[in-house]
């Protein structure tokens, strides 16, 4: 059963008339899902310190946001160093920026006990695949390099984000492993999308009715991905990566009537079988989005506060 809160949200959004995603130029939808958030998120949580900053890129410069927690006072010792979550906005590789993710950044930032670095990357339709997931590469590795003077603990990194950034979240992961020479802590994947083929049955029972359709996210893909043969490649789609094994611990949250329901538990499944450490949950009355939604769905509140149990305990923050 779809829950009463989710139920209303959608109604009144048809009552509404919200034009869909689908419907807008990637300008207009960036400014509708913008102003959104005034109705849908909470306030944002007041921080211990908040900084715009600058990213070394493969094609200029990246915008971050870095966020240190408030911490009780007890442990509130600005001059160690802190753990942090480097995370990537979703909305579907073409809208979402440092202000849409502003308020989850600060809850999981204050829940976790950790300092969360929110990403810019490049999007579509000016930015085709692979750039998002170049400039998120790239950002991973500045943090790294930075940590020192930056405040922040490079041996105790995360990566992370949802949806689209679930799914650039999961690709860092694999890139770093690879590559060896940058060590992830954890991985915090919030509904991602793994799988460009767009094919798992949730795709046809949850494509039609809970906010992100199958139209949106056909437009999302082909804003983002030039080429069909693309959908193949692992940089978009890391669940056709044969080799998952030596990745970092994983917590994957899906929701029920999420067309990407699917992929996201076919991923956490797929972790297990390779060796990692990943669980799983799904909150099953739940849309995709949802946890951006806490000033209107209630069950969001909780999902935020499981993520930042969850990443505070793989980094070591947790107070019991």
């Amino acid at each position: 059963m779809l829950h009463p809160q989710a139920r209303a949200l959608l109604d009144l959004i048809e009552q509404r008339g919200v034009p869909p995603t689908h419907t807008l130029a990637p300008e207009e939808a960036r400014r509708v899902y913008r102003e959104r958030r005034s109705f849908t998120q909470p306030d944002a949580p007041a921080v211990a310190e908040v900084q715009d900053l600058q990213a070394e890129g493969p094609n200029g410069p990246i915008p971050v946001r870095l966020y240190r927690p408030r911490l009780p006072e007890q442990a509130a010792n600005h001059t160690r160093s802190l753990p942090v979550l480097v995370y990537f906005h979703g909305g579907g590789w073409v809208i979402g920026d440092l202000e849409t993710h502003d308020t989850l950044c600060r809850e999981l930032a204050n829940g976790a006990r950790c300092a969360v670095m929110s990403v810019d990357y490049r999007m579509g339709p000016e930015h085709r695949f692979p750039a998002a997931v170049e400039d998120c590469i790239a950002a991973t590795y500045w943090a790294r390099r930075n940590a020192a003077k930056l405040g922040l603990d490079a041996e105790r990194l995360a990566v992370g984000g949802d949806s689209a950034g679930g799914n650039l979240a999961a690709v860092v992961a694999i890139a770093a492993r690879d590559a060896g020479n940058l060590p992830i802590a954890f991985q915090l994947l919030i509904y991602p999308a793994t799988d460009m083929r767009r094919s798992a049955p949730s795709h046809a029972t949850n494509g039609q009715g809970y906010l992100l359709t199958r139209d949106t996210i056909d437009y999302f893909h082909d804003h983002y991905i030039i080429d069909p043969a693309q959908d193949l490649d692992w940089r978009a789609s890391p669940l056709l990566r044969e080799d998952l094994g030596g990745l970092p611990p994983a917590f994957v949250l899906t929701a029920g009537y999420d067309p990407l329901r699917d992929e996201g538990l076919m991923y956490a499944q797929r972790l297990t079988e390779a060796g990692n450490r990943a669980a799983h949950i799904c909150f099953e009355r739940q849309i995709h989005g949802f946890i951006l939604m806490g000033r209107v769905i209630d069950e969001a509140n909780d999902a935020v506060a499981i993520c930042a149990s969850q990443l505070a305990r793989a980094l070591g923050t947790s107070s019991g």
